[in-house]
């Protein structure tokens, strides 16, 4: 498993917070957000499936559980 700095993580953790209608309920959903935005440059567009870093993804839902 890929080992990303703390301040990457911390970064992707504050913004995640920041996403309009923030819901801790969601989290899933705001992690992936976040980790596309991160890769991708831009927010996922409805029906996007562009692949993500499932590995950046999952340390950052663990920050939140």
């Amino acid at each position: 498993m890929a080992n990303y700095p703390d301040s990457l993580i911390k970064e992707l953790f504050i913004k995640v917070k920041e996403y309009p209608r923030f819901s801790i309920g969601e989290i899933e959903k705001f992690c992936w957000m976040a980790v596309h935005e991160y890769k991708h440059g831009v927010l996922p567009s409805e029906y996007d499936i562009r692949e993500i870093d499932e590995e950046l993804y999952l340390q950052l839902l663990k920050e939140f559980k």
